[in-house]
């Protein structure tokens, strides 16, 4: 974030990864949303983007391409952001995302970082969508549950964002790579708080249950098992399916908001009736032995 005046701020973000669907056209608008939602979890209002594209030359067709790039597009316009250009080269794989500009006040921006003991937890998207993706290279996965997924990582965070800013949040991030634990740990730390989640209560994407008996744990939710170390600790009770789910790392996953209880029924009330899988997931106390406890 960049300070132009007392009551303006820039926003920049950037972000690029592999596909994780099959399809161009809706890779992109998964890329899109994800890329966007970095400045949705501060509270900011996107405004501009650049595209970030990369793949082989000889490998892929320029109609792939065309069909990824045209599906940032739609889903930049449909969040209301101008796509003013981006940069392109030729690369062994293939990588798309974006730079993204926007606007903040400097004094309602909301961070991981100002989570309270008292706030109640918030997730405003079903978790699952790395272990469909893994089982979609597998050629594992269910077309229906690929479709629930691909719906799910296409959505944008622009709802969330906007109805946590006008009710208050305390703290925001979103879930994406490092899975709901990673993120909440993030949190936990930068706040000097103990995050609670009640495993019971974590939203799924219908149809991966049987996918998680079959596929084990992934390789993403070990290296997020790694990262958490000790910092977080899962109940013994708590049933394998969501232990894996907990470190499942996501893409274009929701926005995980800490905000204080008087609050949390009003957003989840108004996230609903706008469409949003919104549910109160935990909570938060003082620091205690762990940042995170799935319990």
């Amino acid at each position: 974030m960049y300070r132009l005046s007392d009551d303006l701020a820039l926003v920049q973000t950037a972000d690029f990864f592999s596909p994780v669907v099959d399809d161009p056209y809706e890779c992109g608008q998964i890329v899109a949303a994800n890329c966007l939602s970095d400045c949705y979890a501060m509270g900011g209002r996107p405004l501009c983007a650049l595209n970030l594209v990369a793949w082989p030359r000889m490998a892929l067709p320029t109609e792939a391409i065309a069909a990824l790039l045209r599906g940032g597009q739609d889903a930049f316009e449909q969040a209301g952001v101008t796509l003013v250009g981006g940069h392109s080269m030729y690369c062994q794989d293939i990588f798309y995302g974006a730079a993204i500009t926007g606007l903040i006040h400097p004094e309602r921006i909301i961070t991981n970082t100002n989570a309270k003991p008292g706030d109640l937890l918030v997730l405003t998207k079903p978790l699952g969508s790395g272990v469909i993706a893994y089982g979609l290279h597998a050629q594992l996965a269910p077309e229906d549950t690929i479709e629930r997924a691909t719906a799910v990582m296409k959505q944008l965070n622009r709802e969330a964002s906007e109805a946590m800013v006008e009710l208050g949040a305390h703290a925001a991030t979103d879930i994406t790579g490092y899975g709901l634990c990673g993120h909440a740990m993030e949190m936990a730390e930068a706040s000097d708080v103990t995050v609670h989640i009640e495993a019971a209560k974590l939203p799924l994407i219908k149809g991966v249950e049987p996918l998680v008996a079959e596929l084990g744990q992934t390789m993403g939710q070990v290296d997020n098992l790694q990262l958490c170390g000790e910092k977080v600790v899962v109940a013994e009770d708590v049933p394998e399916l969501l232990r894996a789910i907990c470190f499942d790392p996501q893409t274009s996953g929701g926005l995980l908001i800490s905000m204080a209880p008087q609050q949390v029924e009003q957003l989840v009330a108004r996230l609903t009736e706008r469409g949003v899988e919104a549910a109160i997931i935990g909570r938060v106390t003082a620091k205690e032995e762990y940042c995170v406890v799935v319990e």
